[in-house]
C-alpha cells in the first residue's frame, strides 16, 4: 500500500483521488448491449448470455422446481443465520415508516404527505465472482416493507445455468418469486426496457461490476430511475493510538476482496500504527483465498498520516467514503463532525462486514464520492411521497389574496385569476 506522511491540504485532492475507470470506453462496449436488448428482447438476452457467461439457457426465469432442490442444497446453520440476518434487516427497516401527519398552514388550509409505494422494482444481485445472497435481503426486504407490488431479481447464472442455492433460499425466504438467470449489461437492459419475458420496471435497484454500473448510469441519462450513483467499493479508516492494527488490516483486506478496483484507505495521527497495519497486510493477505485480487486492489491503497485528528476528520469529509469506520478515542463523538459517509462503523469492535451482512443497516450505499450529496438505500428508495392540500371555503378567503398578489408580483394573470373566479364565487354565490 502507498504510504504518505503529513501531506498538505493543498494536496488532499490528489491524494484521495479514486483510481480513473476507462468509463467512456466501458460506454462504447455496454451501448450497443443495450441497443440490442431494447431491439431484440428475450433473443438478445440469450445471445449475450451465451457470449458472457458461457451458458446457453432454455429459459430465463428459475422454475419452482429449481427454487425446491435449492432449498435442501443450503447448509441449516446457513439458513439460520439468514433468517437472523432477515430480522435484523427487517426490524432496523420497519421503524423507518413514516406517519401521515396533516398540517394546518392558516386556518381552513390543510397540507400532508403520503407515502405511495413504488409499482414495479428491479433487483441486480450479482452472482459471478461472489454469490451476493446478501443483497436478496438488503433490497428485497425494503421492497416488501414498502408494498412494492411487483418485485423481480435478475441474477447471473453459474456454468450449469442454475443460481445459486442461497439467493434462491433467501428471495424465497422474504417472498420474492419472480427471479431470472440473467446478469450484467443485458439484466440492466432487459428490466430497463422490458423483453417479452421480463417486465420493464420502474426503478432499478443493485450493485455489480463495472459493466453493470456503467450500464445503469446510461439508462438513467434516459430518465429510466435508478438507486443511487455507484462505482467501486470502498472503505475509510480513521483511526488513532487507540486502535488495534490487526483488525485495520483485516477490515482493509475484506475492503479489497470486493474487486480489484476497491478502494482501501487508512487515515491515522500514529505513525506507528501506520506502520504496524502496513506490517499486518503483508501478514494477513497471502493467506486469504481471493487474494489475487486483493493485491491488486491493495495497489490503488494508501495509508495517511495527518498531524491531528482535526485534519483527519477534514480529510474524511473530503474524500466522503462509502464505508467509515472510525477507531478513535470517543469515537462516537468524534463521528459527530463528519457529515460526508455512507454508513459509519464505530470502534474497534464494528467491522464493515456486519453492515455488509446482519447488523440491520443496508448495505447499498453511495461510493466514488457520492456520498456527499446522497443516501444509502432505505425504505425511502422504493417509495414516492404525495403531497397533498385541501382548502375549505375559509382556507380559499384566507389565503387566496396572498396568492393573487403573489401571481400579480409574477406577472402570472392565469394563476392569480384561478384564485379571483373562486373568490368571486364566494361572495357571490
Amino acid at each position: 500500500m502507498q504510504i504518505h506522511k503529513n501531506i498538505p491540504a493543498s494536496d488532499w485532492p490528489r491524494l484521495i483521488a479514486r483510481p480513473i475507470s476507462q468509463i467512456r470506453e466501458l460506454e462504447h462496449r455496454v451501448q450497443p448491449i443495450l441497443d440490442a436488448v431494447k431491439a431484440q428482447g428475450d433473443q438478445a438476452v440469450y445471445d449475450f448470455t451465451r457470449q458472457f457467461d458461457g451458458v446457453s439457457l432454455t429459459a430465463l426465469e428459475v422454475t419452482q422446481e429449481e427454487k425446491d432442490v435449492a432449498v435442501g442444497q443450503v447448509d441449516e446453520q446457513l439458513k439460520k443465520d439468514i433468517r437472523q440476518a432477515t430480522a435484523n434487516i427487517t426490524a432496523f427497516h420497519e421503524i423507518q415508516r413514516e406517519a401521515t401527519h396533516t398540517v394546518e398552514t392558516m386556518p381552513g388550509v390543510q397540507c400532508w404527505r403520503r407515502s405511495v409505494p413504488i409499482h414495479r422494482v428491479g433487483l441486480y444481485v450479482p452472482g459471478g465472482s461472489a454469490p451476493l445472497f446478501s443483497t436478496v435481503l438488503m433490497l428485497g426486504i425494503p421492497a416488501i416493507l414498502a408494498g412494492c407490488s411487483e418485485i423481480i431479481i435478475c441474477t447471473p447464472p453459474a456454468k450449469d445455468g442454475t443460481v445459486h442455492p442461497a439467493i434462491l433460499y433467501a428471495a424465497q425466504l422474504i417472498g420474492i418469486e419472480t427471479i431470472y438467470k440473467i446478469g450484467g449489461a443485458q439484466a440492466i437492459a432487459a428490466m430497463a426496457y422490458g423483453t417479452e419475458t421480463i417486465p420493464r420496471v420502474s426503478k432499478l435497484f443493485g450493485p455489480g461490476n463495472s459493466y453493470v454500473t456503467v450500464a445503469k448510469q446510461i439508462i438513467n441519462r434516459e430518465g429510466i430511475a435508478i438507486d443511487i450513483p455507484a462505482g467501486p467499493s470502498e472503505v475509510l479508516i480513521l483511526a488513532d493510538t487507540t486502535a488495534n492494527p490487526v483488525f485495520i488490516a483485516a477490515d482493509l483486506l475484506a475492503q479489497a476482496e470486493h474487486g480489484p478496483d476497491s478502494q482501501c484507505l487508512l487515515i491515522t495521527t500514529s505513525e506507528l500504527l501506520l506502520h504496524q497495519v502496513a506490517g499486518e497486510v503483508a501478514r494477513q493477505g497471502p493467506v486469504l483465498p481471493r487474494h489475487a485480487i486483493i493485491w491488486k486492489s491493495i495497489e490503488n491503497g494508501r495509508l495517511i498520516l495527518v498531524p491531528n485528528l482535526t485534519a483527519g476528520i477534514a480529510l474524511t469529509n473530503l474524500y466522503a467514503p462509502e464505508h467509515l469506520i472510525i477507531a478513535t478515542e470517543e469515537a462516537e463523538k468524534v463521528s459527530l463532525q463528519v457529515y460526508n459517509a455512507g454508513s459509519v462503523f464505530l470502534g474497534n469492535l464494528t467491522p464493515v462486514s456486519v453492515g455488509d451482512y446482519a447488523s440491520g443497516t443496508n448495505h447499498t450505499l453511495p461510493t466514488n464520492g457520492f456520498a456527499t450529496a446522497y443516501s444509502g438505500v432505505s425504505l425511502d428508495s422504493f417509495i414516492k411521497k404525495i403531497t397533498y392540500q385541501k382548502l375549505s371555503p375559509e382556507g380559499l378567503q384566507t389565503i387566496g389574496p396572498v396568492v393573487e398578489r403573489l401571481a400579480q408580483a409574477e406577472e402570472l394573470s392565469g394563476h392569480s385569476a384561478a384564485v379571483s373566479l373562486r373568490l368571486q364565487t364566494l361572495e357571490h354565490p
